[in-house]
């Protein structure tokens, strides 16, 4: 069943006043703005998390610092649980949800948590009982040293850059959600495996290249290699993509957006045509109702992507993406179908 998509009803960036009134018109709202903006807002259904990049419904792709992005809980949706949780408490957070619905996290970057979620979330209980996605919140770069990521809670009006929002929707039993990802890397299949010895993180400095052990710094400038193509990796049928943040040359440190994992193979991927087409390409027409969906923050610069429609998605450009685990460089999207 094809129903509304909240998305793309003609707009999806509203001034703080339009938001307040529609969070006293008793609105459920999944928001994105700059921290001033957010923090104006009343207290309400809502969770917000910083970021002053987005996909819009009027422009395409667009950086916006005196607005919020708006996004709506289906009609059909209720909310079991919205609160905020700490790094002792996040391990649980799938616990806390409806039998049907999803969950819609929200993680400050460069946080506690983020690293948690990045390594351990897989293994937390109850993670594949629903769907899970959402983003990681990020500030613009020329925001200035003291800025910092934040997440808010809606009800309480608190933020916080050391804890996650958490915001557990119920479905009705005759819809369900899905969660999907667009991710239009693939691993080339004519350069070496690289594989590493430990969880290390999100920072490596040796890998295994075809099995000799070699420092990556070295093996990406001895091939000329472009970092703006990420690392991939099949998870279980799934292309998984670890994007690389920054070298750092004197230490010979190479820095990700996501952890690499010990007995995975990965491979730098093959480069990328026209992005704009390949995602409207690759996501076609979705059938049943958006939800929620998110870019990452390396698609929009690196494809140039400002100005430029998405097909029927729009959302939040983010500096990390969320569908169960820690995703670079993808696009994520949730659809409500109906029986």
């Amino acid at each position: 069943m094809t129903g509304p998509n909240p998305h793309r009803a003609g707009r999806s960036m509203y001034s703080v006043a339009e938001v307040a009134a529609m969070l006293a018109a008793g609105d459920r709202l999944i928001l994105a703005g700059e921290e001033r903006l957010l923090a104006a807002l009343p207290p309400g259904e809502w969770i917000g998390g910083t970021s002053p990049f987005f996909i819009t419904a009027e422009a395409g792709g667009t950086h916006d610092r005196d607005r919020i992005f708006v996004q709506r809980l289906p009609a059909i949706a209720s909310v079991a649980w919205l609160g905020m949780l700490d790094r002792a408490a996040l391990p649980d957070m799938a616990t806390l949800g409806p039998d049907n619905g999803y969950t819609i996290l929200l993680i400050p970057g460069q946080s506690g948590v983020h690293s948690d979620f990045a390594l351990h979330g897989l293994e937390w209980p109850d993670m594949f009982r629903r769907p899970v996605v959402g983003w990681v919140t990020g500030v613009a770069g020329d925001a200035g040293e003291a800025a910092r990521p934040r997440v808010f809670d809606g009800r309480t009006g608190r933020s916080a850059d050391d804890a996650a929002v958490v915001l557990h929707v119920a479905l009705p039993d005759h819809a369900f959600a899905r969660a999907d990802i667009v991710n239009l890397f693939e691993p080339d299949l004519d350069g070496p495996v690289l594989t590493f010895a430990e969880d290390t993180g999100f920072a490596v400095e040796w890998a295994m290249v075809d099995g000799v052990r070699t420092r990556l710094v070295d093996h990406i400038a001895a091939h000329g290699i472009d970092t703006r193509l990420p690392l991939v990796a099949d998870y279980n049928g799934a292309m998984v993509n670890v994007a690389t943040a920054g070298i750092d040359a004197a230490t010979g440190r190479v820095d990700f957006f996501a952890p690499v994992h010990a007995g995975i193979d990965y491979r730098f991927a093959r480069p990328v045509g026209d992005y704009a087409h390949r995602f409207a390409e690759r996501l076609g027409r979705p059938q049943g109702e958006i939800a929620f969906s998110c870019n990452c923050i390396l698609n929009y610069h690196y494809a140039e992507l400002e100005g430029k429609q998405l097909g029927e998605l729009a959302g939040p450009v983010t500096f990390g993406e969320i569908a169960y685990m820690l995703l670079t460089q993808t696009m994520v999207y949730l659809m409500i179908e109906q029986d």
